[in-house]
């Protein structure tokens, strides 16, 4: 087990974490014609809109209620009813998602009393669901916001099932239906999701994904102009629905809470992984709908596994012994530390932004919990060949010299980074690609590097090369 090293220091210097009301308005993005709302100051909104702006290089929906001075000091409950009332009327959107932030928390909002007494003033509107959910800035990270806002729409959305229903249905029509629910961590992006799409698709089920970026944020042009409300993205209609499917597969830690409730209030049975890089993380993934479907593996996805399985092959040279340094949210944390150890990296530095129960699994010695300064001094400490983390992190690559390999939110330098494929075994594939080559164009591992190394290993030759060793 990892040990987990808690912040020591009062600030935070070169920040890496993104708040938690910009987690659950990604969440409510994937929602088909959603608008997330934030309850705090402009500022609050706008800075999580260029964010995601620059990360997706779309037009964002994202609203606020606007608090002032005034407001803030006095009281802001009318902003949010007004609020509420405005987006209603205009936009008519299918759901309103409302996430506070540190500033209407510090204030001590009651949101869910806000949310209450907007029904009962405007009774009008009660057919669009509010999601109203807890998200203060100074806790937690995207990933958890994300999170929180997944487990508060299907607290509202999906009803609680039938005793008999759950008892018997479910379990006699496993094999009768072809649906399946994903539940969808804030880790994947909308490559990874198609990709999951395809993989479920090929054993003749059909995926429900929720949240679904892939289908409102995949970068696609329509025909409609900027939008007030999200395009794309999982019905409303499917979140209540989720109880009518075959099984849930929740991808992603941080959203076992939520899978508790789904479960709790549908019956359905889940599948439950941490992770789907890597080659046994997608063999489970791959083997539990073979047994949802009754279905043999489809020959295209043996195919892509053996692909994997030469892609290790060559690629092990260059990742094996390279020192790795990785900074992101937890369960992306997890998926890249565990991928890089298993070609024989070694986890030099490996810093989270927020506490979660997963960091205590990560393939590392020690998990810091605090910023990209930590990054550093831990990266210097105990040397590193390559940095894993967001596009914050480039200064830090630069002044340690070592090439930066971008995940996460947010990749506002790389075109295309918010569609990049990490996942399955094509996703790994590429990812294992472009670790290797971003360690062979700097540098880090050449001939002479092989030769010192095993050479100060028992029973290896001082000449041996990564021609001449023998695999193991």
């Amino acid at each position: 087990m990892a040990e987990i090293i808690k912040r020591n220091k009062a600030l935070a210097v070169n920040p890496l974490k993104v708040s938690q009301p910009v987690g659950a308005s990604l969440a409510f993005l994937g929602v088909n014609g959603a608008v997330p709302m934030l309850h705090g100051s402009q500022g609050c909104t706008a800075f999580g809109k260029v964010f995601f702006v620059r990360h997706f290089r779309e037009p964002i929906p994202l609203q606020t209620t606007a608090m002032d001075q005034v407001s803030t000091v006095m009281n802001a409950d009318d902003n949010v009813i007004q609020g509420l009332l405005t987006l209603a009327e205009k936009n008519r959107p299918a759901l309103i998602g409302l996430p506070t932030t540190g500033l209407s928390e510090t204030q001590g909002t009651d949101i869910h009393g806000l949310v209450s007494l907007f029904r009962a003033q405007h009774p009008e509107f009660g057919a669009i669901p509010v999601i109203a959910v807890n998200t203060p800035d100074f806790a937690g990270c995207l990933e958890s916001g994300y999170a929180l806002a997944v487990k508060a729409m299907i607290d509202v959305l999906v009803p609680v099932a039938p005793a008999a229903y759950a008892a018997d249905t479910i379990a006699a029509g496993a094999a009768s239906t072809k649906r399946v629910n994903v539940l969808a961590a804030s880790m994947l992006t909308p490559g990874d999701l198609e990709h999951i799409k395809e993989v479920v698709e090929a054993f003749g089920l059909h995926p429900v994904v929720f949240p679904d970026l892939a289908d409102s944020l995949d970068g696609h042009l329509g025909d409609e102009d900027p939008s007030p409300v999200t395009l794309g993205g999982t019905p409303v209609a499917a979140v209540a629905t989720l109880g009518e499917a075959a099984a849930t597969l929740v991808v992603g830690a941080s959203l076992h809470p939520a899978a508790d409730l789904l479960k709790a209030r549908s019956g359905v049975p889940d599948y439950r992984f941490t992770t789907l890089m890597g080659l046994e993380a997608m063999d489970a993934f791959v083997a539990a709908l073979a047994e949802i479907s009754g279905q043999p593996v489809p020959e295209k996805i043996e195919r892509q596994r053996a692909q994997l399985q030469d892609a290790m092959v060559d690629t092990h040279f260059m990742l094996g012994f390279a020192r790795v340094a990785i900074a992101a949210d937890p369960d992306l944390l997890y998926a890249l530390a565990e991928l890089v150890s298993a070609m024989g990296c070694e986890v030099t530095a490996a810093v989270a932004p927020a506490k979660a129960p997963i960091l205590e699994l990560v393939a590392a010695a020690q998990v810091k919990l605090g910023d990209l300064e930590d990054l550093e001094l831990a990266a210097v400490e105990h040397g590193v060949d390559l940095v894993i983390s967001n596009s914050h992190a480039l200064d830090s690559a630069r002044r340690l010299g070592v090439p930066l390999l971008r995940a996460g939110f947010p990749q506002y330098d790389l075109i295309g980074g918010y569609q990049k494929l990490w996942v399955g075994y094509r996703g790994t594939r590429q990812t294992l690609f472009d670790l290797a080559n971003l360690i062979v164009e700097h540098g880090h591992h050449d001939v002479a590097t092989y030769r010192s190394i095993y050479a100060s290993r028992p029973g290896e030759a001082a000449d041996a090369t990564p021609e001449t060793r023998p695999l193991h």
